[in-house]
């Protein structure tokens, strides 16, 4: 089941004007400040989601935010979004893959149903959206931003989180690979791998509320920043990639994690 609502309270233009934005995963989180940014800089936004009311709540005095509530996963969903999209806006200019769900279990533990999702969500369905979106973006000289994580950049382990972390690595492989397949339609590929940012989405995966604040407590303590990331902070840099000023911005997966992968 799906549904459309636009707010109707206006905002100052700015940058982004004449743009045309879809976010997955825009109730919550990295998504919504993402939303609420390109809205702030004059774009119009297709927020995508599974709760109408989160997504109701990114919108809330927004009036170029408008909302789809669908499973990206579904098999009709990527149709679902870009028709939605050209059908409101009449162009798609930039796409931001940034719905994701994690589960926390050790190797031993892992059952088929939570890797199935994990990986349908946070890998399969961005592909298949991409690749539905595709002749749109080409048209507009488009931008493709795919959300991964510094936890899954470089050497590191990353213990029961394993298949999110391999989701991550996957997605960054699809970013360089489209930057190059993409290039010649004039289409851009780049990626945005957010650090220890406060999002909530430890308790949203069952992490009782104290122990998601001793863990981000205790991540304040170990990045060189001093604290953990804000959603604003990821939104900001995900809007500047999309700029024509970033145009030679190509393939590239952008760290933004206070410097704690390079410690």
């Amino acid at each position: 089941m799906t549904n459309y609502v636009e707010n109707s309270v206006g905002n100052p233009l700015g940058n982004s004007v004449g743009k045309a934005v879809i976010v997955t995963g825009g109730g919550t989180g990295i998504g919504a400040a993402t939303a609420r940014e390109f809205a702030e800089d004059g774009a119009h936004v297709l927020i995508v989601g599974r709760s109408e009311s989160t997504l109701k709540e990114t919108a809330d005095g927004h009036d170029r935010i408008r909302i789809l509530t669908a499973d990206i996963h579904d098999h009709d969903a990527p149709e679902l979004i870009v028709d939605t999209a050209l059908r409101e806006f009449g162009r798609l200019d930039v796409l931001v893959n940034n719905a994701a769900v994690t589960g926390f279990a050790s190797l031993d533990a892992l059952d088929r149903a939570s890797v199935r999702t994990q990986l349908g969500t946070n890998l399969i369905a961005p592909l298949f959206l991409t690749q539905q979106a595709l002749d749109a973006l080409e048209a507009t000289g488009g931008v493709v931003v795919n959300v991964s994580s510094a936890g899954s950049l470089g050497r590191r382990a990353w213990p029961e989180n394993s298949v999110y972390g391999m989701a991550k690595v996957a997605l960054d492989f699809l970013t360089h690979t489209w930057a190059v397949e993409l290039a010649p339609r004039g289409i851009r590929s780049v990626g945005i791998a957010p650090g220890v940012v406060d999002t909530g989405v430890g308790v949203r995966a069952g992490m009782p509320p104290q122990a998601y604040e001793a863990f981000l407590g205790e991540m304040a303590q170990r990045i060189p920043a001093g604290r953990v990331g804000r959603p604003q902070d990821i939104a900001w840099w995900i809007v500047q990639l999309t700029r024509p000023e970033a145009a030679y911005a190509n393939g590239t997966v952008l760290a933004v994690d206070g410097a704690l992968s390079v410690t």
